[in-house]
């Protein structure tokens, strides 16, 4: 008899159902990998974290230099682009893998989870919760993870239809575009607020947000347009490549996350799959709800190694820099128990993105869960 929860089937995925004892042996193989990996973690991953701080220092040094010289189109260009792979390095590789507690045990501030704050409007408290705590306990679960489609889109016949939904691939091009916007509100429910029910410690909440927003616009709008002003005679150069620098690392932020969560062979799960899971049925959840995506060193840093979203979401704590040794064991843990291991290049999973986005903006192929009022 199969020990695995219900899951919504999902067609794309040939997985093998496993007994209770297979599940078993699965989670204790991961859980033993874990501990090897631990083990292991050391000065040489101090000393990658930091070089990657000085890179996104770096970059971002030389960008703000270059856009002094805005008026010279070749020059705005390349400190625009300069300055928003520093903005993607330092969200990606630097931000999100120390706020998910990955280099906690060096003990410096610079990388604690609890006090590091990053380049974004969204307040790192905010990101603790709904990604760190909600989406890492509850991934792809309807009903719990608020990740899935953040509330403007239907990826999956299992999630309720909307009218609105009919417009999905418009607010989505846009919640792409402003994806740092998106993300920093996500925490704040103002569906609830709206509706005249605001959840609790919302105006400290909102205090944070605005407090957050203010230190952002300020510095990249305002302040440092202006000290280019004063010494350059640049403004409104600085301010435009600002302003695409961060759009451009939104972009990619978004392109990346989706690509790693709503892929063709990504499950969705109901309320009922939590129930008594064991450790092994939390692995092969984790498993199931995610995507890699394939390619060469430089891809994996630019991704934070969320290229390897697989091995993120089975040990988000683990140095990223480890993901790529490690998803070799786990793809041939993959192959023995008969489980997907989802991968395939960025072009081509955005594409199966995309065809969701399109599919599911109507109300057709509607899951189980819609039809019983879930």
């Amino acid at each position: 008899m199969s020990v695995t929860k219900p899951t919504y089937i999902n067609p794309a995925r040939e997985d093998r159902d496993l007994s209770p004892e297979e599940v078993d042996a699965f989670g204790a193989e991961l859980d033993a990998l874990r501990k090897r990996v631990v083990a292991d973690i050391g000065e040489t991953d101090a000393r990658y974290i930091r070089r990657i701080r000085m890179a996104v220092r770096w970059t971002e040094v030389l960008g703000r230099g270059l856009l002094c010289f805005g008026w010279f189109p070749p020059t705005w260009l390349l400190g625009t682009f300069v300055l928003a792979i520093s903005k993607i390095l330092e969200n990606m590789e630097l931000g999100h893998n120390v706020l998910h507690g990955q280099y906690n045990w060096m003990n410096d501030p610079a990388f604690n989870s609890a006090t590091y704050e990053w380049d974004i409007v969204c307040p790192s408290s905010f990101w603790r919760e709904t990604h760190n705590h909600i989406h890492h306990t509850y991934t792809n679960v309807i009903g719990k993870d608020d990740d899935v489609g953040y509330g403007l889109a239907r990826l999956f016949p299992e999630q309720r239809w909307k009218s609105f939904y009919r417009w999905q691939m418009v607010w989505v091009s846009i919640q792409a575009i402003l994806f740092e916007w998106a993300v920093a509100i996500q925490d704040l429910r103002l569906d609830k607020y709206f509706k005249g029910r605001p959840p609790a410690g919302f105006q400290g909440k909102m205090g944070e947000f605005k407090n957050k927003v203010s230190k952002q616009l300020l510095r990249d709008y305002l302040f440092v347009p202006l000290l280019t002003l004063l010494a350059f005679g640049q403004f409104w150069s600085v301010l435009a490549g600002n302003a695409v620098a961060n759009i451009l690392r939104n972009l990619w932020t978004f392109t990346v996350i989706f690509c790693g969560h709503f892929t063709e062979k990504t499950a969705v799960f109901p309320l009922e799959s939590l129930r008594n899971e064991t450790r092994g049925q939390w692995y092969l959840r984790q498993l199931k709800g995610s995507s890699n995506l394939s390619g060469g060193k430089l891809l994996h840093i630019m991704t934070g190694n969320l290229s390897h979203q697989i091995e993120h979401h089975l040990f988000p704590d683990i140095p990223a820099r480890r993901y790529a040794a490690i998803s070799q064991e786990v793809q041939a843990m993959c192959q023995r128990y008969g489980q997907t291991y989802n991968t395939g290049t960025m072009t081509g999973q955005f594409a199966t993105v995309v065809a969701r986005l399109w599919k599911y903006r109507k109300p057709n192929s509607v899951g189980s869960m819609a039809s019983a009022g879930a």
